[in-house]
Formats: structure tokens, C-alpha cells, sequence
């Protein structure tokens, strides 16, 4: 049976978490590492339940710069351990999804006469680093080759270049099919329940972590789940979780263990860049990288790396934030993108893990994840990238063994595991524009659906084949993709409001009328005010 056949109802949802009286693992976030756990875990044969207070990948995990890489930067920083686990996992993920991840060729122009032969010669590393899981050669472009790959670059002074491969993904269609895999392996997947508490029992004169109390945030029932193995896998909101453990225990707040970053991207139309090709500038004026990727039909400018002491659920960018994408980017594009030209922009909040001693700035912690115990046996993970969300699973089910509250099972079972709807092979690069391709082999379901030929947004593309948005995409999102209301459609199945915030919101109401049908409830004036107020800002600059 297809794995989008399978019935993802949510009274179906809610069955399969309650048939269980206790579980082995309890995840509490249903972003990359709680689902990337989740489904290792299940696929282990442990009995696994996931909890997301909102939608799956709502924060950072839907807000990324789009992109599976080993870090180039952080080649030049000297981690090659980090570096070659993250190329060896683009290998894996590229394998594993091919119709939401794909190889994506970069330029680095050199408007210096030293760069291209420099920049080059640490792109042959990155190379040697990938070794047989290595995407293509890093090449040496001239001027010509260099404004025939990237159009929209800036000719005046330019001294050639340096071409070298990573690849790009649709962060949230892969959240959610992540989630779909953890339950086609067993694995009970519930979203828009938060955990309200934590639960503890009395072991050895301690205080031990041993389930959660939530809450379905659609009928309003609070219910109980237990387990000896609780993963906190939050993100940035993980020190709360520890928290909420702290206090069930009567103990003092803890010492923060995240140091919040922000990255802002700006969506611009295609044309500001041309052809399949990213443009990477290693260094900018303020030593900051900048990217310009083309992703699902139009560019994605960006990004910051600025530290933020709030932790909103919709964190909004710092007028100087928005100021330094498009200065920076007016240095290098032909036609410098204004900002009345920004179609959408959104910020991503990172979970750096807080070095024991002070860091002058977040540009200087370090990526890499980390995993801790608490006293009550409280699993926590936070820090890593979405590229190595796999590898990261791993690791905490390692802890997790160590300490004695899994039992141990080998691991590699995600290594070769094709995830829901993955085909034999992907055709369509991930910088055009959305289609029936991002389903796979789940397009011959999507096909079926009522409205596979009524568009509600149609974008324009060469070809015969349609792309944009349709009324069948919208109730698969509902049936197979667990997707509620109208933010969960608009942002994370289809990604039209990370794309063009307006389009997004004048859309709103065709798709209310299609999820009132799906959900068998009206979709109130409320949800619809909630939904322009959200598009608003994501096409407001400060």
C-alpha cells in the first residue's frame, strides 16, 4: 500500500497514541531532530509516541536557508569532522528523498585577482572530504563561465570563479514526511498536542522523569502518556522543557543551555539571480557569508547571524538585519533587489548550544549538537542543522542505551531507508517551481484526489507539466499530511507563503473553503483574520 494511502485522520491519530499503555520513548518536538529521532527509534521496533504543541517544523525547522551542505565555512574554520559527517548525510538524505532533496550547483565569483585559485583550492578539499559520496568536480570558471551560470552577476571587475556542488531540500515538506515515515513504522505522531507537564516518580531517594500530561489543542483533553525514556527535542525552546522538569521536581530554573541566533532570508523573484545556479559569497564586507539560492521558482537572499535573547514563536528581522541582505546583495547582482522587491521574508531562530565560557558572538559557536541528561534522567538535545538530523538521531539513541533507558538495538536502520512517497530517483530540481513532483511517488494519489485539475494558483513556467497549487493538494495535505488549518497548508505543505506572503493571503479564503469540507468544520473569521494577519508580516520590512 502506498504510504500516503494509509489513513491519517486525526481521530485515527489519536487512536494509535492511546493504544499504548506505555511507550519506550516519549519525543516531545516535532521538528528535524524530534522527528529524525522518532522515526529511528521506530524503525528500531521501539514503541514511540511524538508530541508537537504545534505544527511539524512550525519554528526553525521550516525556516532554514533551504539548504543540505557539509558547511563550507566551517571548512575554513578548521572542523573537518563536522564537515565529513554532514557531507556523508547529504549522501544519505539525497538517497533517501530525492524528490525533496537535490544536488545544487554553486558559484563563487572572485572580484579579486587572488580568489579564484584560493577559493578553489579549499572547494578541492571540501571535495576530498565527500570522497565517492562527492556530488560533482569543483571546477575553475572564467568571467564568460561565470556570468553563463549566474546571469543576474555583476560583470564589472570580475576575475572568474569557483563552481562546486551541495544540494537544497523543502525543509518543512520534509519535516512532514518524516513524520508520515515514523508512522508507517509504528510510530504514534500526534501534532497540535502540547505537554503540559512532566511527570515523576520517586527511584532511589531521586525524583525520575517517567511521562508526560498533554493536550489535544483541538478538543481540549488533557490525557496521560508514559515511558522510562522522555527526549526533550525542542530546539530553541528546550531550556523551558527542562524547566517544567526542574519544577515537577522542586527544584531551581536551569542554566540555559541555548544561545539563541537569528537568520533572516529574503524571498526576491527569480530573475534577480537567473539560472539553476546558488551564488555564495564567502566573505562579505562585515565577514559574513551571503547566499542567493534559486528555490522553487523564485530566490532566497540571505542570511544573519545575530544573537537574540527573546524567543518568539514568530520572530520578526532587525531593520539592520534587512538592510545588510539587500546592501550586500546590491554588490554582486546586476540588478540590486529594493525593498519594495521582497516578496516574503521569514527568520529562523537557532539553537546554539551556550559554550561554558562567554563567546564574544554567535558567529563563533560552534553548530555541532549536543545531547544531556538531567538528574531526572531528562533527555535533552539541541544545536545541530537540519543536514544532519539523522546522524544526530543516532547519537541520542546512543545516550539514551548508555544511560539505561532504551534497551539497545543496532543501529544504521535509517542509513537505506526510502521516506514516504520517495521514488526510485528525483528528476525536477528543487529551484523550480512547486508541483506534483515534491509528492513523488504519492502524485498518483495526489492525481486521484477531487480538484487535481482546478488551480487555485498556477505559477508561470515553461513546460507542460502545471506547477503552483491546487485544490487536490490542499485535501491531500488534510487526509495524508496531518495538516489542520490554514497556516499549516499555506507555510508548510504548500510553502506559498515563504514564497510570496501576498499570494498567500489573497488564497486564504479559497483554501479555508476547501479545508471547511476536508476538516468538517467552518474555518472562522478568527482563523482567516489570524492567517492575513500572519501573511502581513511576513511581507512587512522593518
Amino acid at each position: 500500500m502506498p504510504a500516503a494511502a494509509l489513513p491519517m485522520d486525526r481521530p485515527t491519530l489519536l487512536q494509535r497514541l492511546r493504544s499504548t499503555d506505555r511507550y519506550d520513548l516519549i519525543v516531545i518536538g516535532g521538528g528535524a531532530t524530534g522527528l529524525g529521532v522518532a522515526l529511528d527509534a521506530a524503525a528500531r521496533g521501539h514503541r514511540v509516541a511524538l508530541l508537537e504543541a504545534q505544527d511539524f517544523a512550525k519554528g526553525t525547522s521550516s525556516r532554514s536557508t533551504k539548504l543540505v551542505h557539509g558547511g563550507v565555512r566551517y571548512l575554513a574554520q578548521g572542523k573537518l569532522g563536522l564537515v565529513r559527517e554532514a557531507l556523508h548525510e547529504r549522501a544519505t538524505l539525497l538517497a533517501n528523498a530525492p524528490h525533496l532533496a537535490r544536488p545544487l550547483p554553486f558559484v563563487m565569483p572572485g572580484y579579486r585577482f587572488w580568489e579564484r585559485p584560493w577559493y578553489g583550492l579549499g572547494l578541492k578539499m571540501y571535495d576530498a572530504l565527500a570522497g565517492s559520496r562527492g556530488l560533482g568536480a569543483t571546477q575553475l570558471l572564467s568571467s564568460a563561465e561565470v556570468r553563463d551560470r549566474l546571469p543576474g552577476v555583476r560583470a564589472s571587475g570580475l576575475h572568474g570563479g569557483v563552481r562546486y556542488w551541495d544540494a537544497q531540500f523543502d525543509d518543512a515538506r520534509l519535516a512532514v514526511t518524516l513524520a508520515r515515515t515514523a508512522w508507517l513504522q509504528g510510530a504514534a505522531v500526534l501534532n497540535h498536542c502540547p505537554v503540559t507537564a512532566l511527570l515523576h516518580r520517586r527511584d532511589d531517594e531521586a525524583e525520575r522523569v517517567c511521562g508526560v500530561r498533554a493536550r489535544d489543542a483541538e478538543s481540549g483533553e488533557s490525557f496521560e502518556l508514559r515511558a522510562d525514556c522522555i527526549v526533550n527535542a525542542t530546539g530553541v525552546w528546550v531550556d523551558a522543557v527542562r524547566d517544567m522538569d526542574h519544577a515537577a521536581a522542586g527544584e531551581p530554573p536551569v542554566r540555559p543551555m541555548v544561545s539563541p541566533s537569528q537568520g533572516v532570508h529574503l524571498v526576491v523573484d527569480r530573475s534577480f539571480l537567473g539560472g539553476d545556479h546558488a551564488l555564495l559569497v564567502p566573505k562579505t564586507a562585515d565577514g559574513r557569508v551571503l547566499f542567493a539560492v534559486p528555490w522553487l521558482g523564485m530566490t532566497v537572499l540571505g542570511t544573519t547571524d545575530t544573537p537574540r535573547g527573546d524567543l518568539a514563536s514568530e520572530p520578526t528581522p532587525f531593520a539592520e538585519e534587512v538592510a545588510f541582505i539587500l546592501g550586500e546583495a546590491g554588490r554582486y547582482l546586476t540588478k540590486a533587489p529594493r525593498r519594495e522587491d521582497v516578496r516574503s521574508v521569514w527568520v529562523g531562530l537557532r539553537p546554539l548550544v551556550r559554550p561554558d565560557s562567554d563567546t564574544p558572538s554567535t558567529q563563533a559557536i560552534s553548530r555541532e549538537h549536543a545531547v544531556r541528561i538531567g538528574h531526572s534522567k531528562l533527555v535533552t538535545v539541541t544545536g545541530g542543522k537540519w543536514t544532519t538530523y539523522r546522524s544526530m538521531a543516532e547519537d541520542v539513541l546512543a545516550r539514551c542505551s548508555e544511560a539505561g533507558l532504551l534497551t539497545a538495538r543496532p543501529a544504521g536502520v535509517t542509513t537505506r531507508l526510502p521516506l514516504a512517497g520517495a521514488p526510485a530517483q528525483g528528476s525536477v530540481a528543487l529551484s523550480q517551481a512547486p508541483g506534483e513532483h515534491l509528492y513523488g511517488d504519492d502524485a498518483t494519489l495526489l492525481r486521484s484526489l477531487p480538484g487535481a485539475e482546478r488551480w487555485l494558483w498556477r505559477a508561470d513556467t515553461a513546460g507542460d507539466a502545471p506547477h503552483g497549487l491546487s485544490e487536490a493538494m490542499v485535501r491531500f495535505a488534510v487526509r495524508h499530511e496531518m495538516a489542520r488549518g490554514l497556516e499549516d497548508v499555506l507555510a508548510r505543505r504548500s510553502r506559498l507563503l515563504f514564497l510570496d506572503a501576498a499570494r498567500a493571503e489573497a488564497l486564504a479564503e479559497p483554501v479555508a473553503a476547501i479545508l471547511a469540507e476536508e476538516l468538517g468544520r467552518p474555518i472562522d473569521a478568527r482563523e482567516l483574520a489570524a492567517f492575513r494577519d500572519l501573511a502581513q508580516r511576513y511581507r512587512t520590512l522593518p
